[in-house]
């Protein structure tokens, strides 16, 4: 199949699914959004929303689950039944269904968002009658349209874990923040490494400098970012 050939094949699902996600978010009523995303343009992956949970738009931007799964390519897997935190304190319950073409090649994503916070604080309001103990917290995730925000957040996010000053990190450890952005799909984004060079206050020039280094070292560390809570497996959320 030429290249022209898997394009076509692929806007198709994608405009497919626009009238599934509507038909999904009227069935499940005002506390769904359900989600199409185009990893092929990760800076305005929303190609089709149903439902208002996260205020986002068509064309607006992927969150850091979106990135994670364009940095693991063909390998990610579908993502069931996580709970993860807008930045507005909207607890969400949601699903994440990669889109595969029929080369097998991973190109985008059918989300669904479901608004539990009332269900939640009644159930942490029986939970606390009953004595049990509060679960574990839930991460926060960066929902919106600007995909700068989305950057910032992962890169605050991985800095804060390594508990210095970008001035105080040595060598090793400024690679493995690098490291473990790039495995966070950053620098998939267009013009992500002048934004990472911004927020960690250095030059671009370094930034890829860094980049080039880390990639060509021993594999990224663990994600200490984005681990999530879920119910298959202890790890990650769209």
């Amino acid at each position: 199949m030429s290249p022209e050939e898997r394009a076509r094949e692929q806007d198709a699902i994608l405009a497919a699914l626009a009238p599934v996600a509507d038909g999904l978010a009227a069935t499940l009523g005002p506390f769904c959004e359900v989600v199409v995303h185009d990893f092929r343009r990760p800076e305005r992956s929303v190609v089709a929303i149903a439902g208002s949970v996260t205020g986002r738009q068509v064309g607006g931007a992927m969150s850091e689950i979106g990135m994670g799964l364009v940095a693991r390519g063909n390998d990610a897997d579908d993502e069931l039944n996580y709970l993860t935190r807008t930045q507005s304190g909207k607890l969400l319950k949601s699903s994440t269904m990669v889109l595969r073409d029929s080369a097998g090649t991973v190109f985008g994503a059918l989300c669904v968002n479901l608004d539990v916070t009332t269900l939640h604080r009644a159930g942490a309001l029986i939970a606390g009658l009953a004595g049990v103990a509060d679960a574990a917290p839930v991460p926060t995730t960066t929902f919106g349209n600007d995909i700068d925000s989305v950057v910032d957040s992962l890169v605050d996010t991985h800095h804060l874990h390594q508990g210095k000053t970008w001035s105080a990190l040595d060598r090793d450890e400024r690679l493995r923040l690098f490291a473990a952005l790039d495995a966070d799909g950053v620098f998939a984004v267009r013009g992500a490494a002048q934004r990472v060079a911004e927020r960690l206050g250095i030059s671009r020039a370094s930034a890829y400098n860094y980049l080039a280094q880390a990639r060509a070292t021993a594999p990224a560390p663990p994600q200490a970012g984005t681990g999530r809570q879920r119910n298959d497996r202890n790890g990650e959320p769209t």
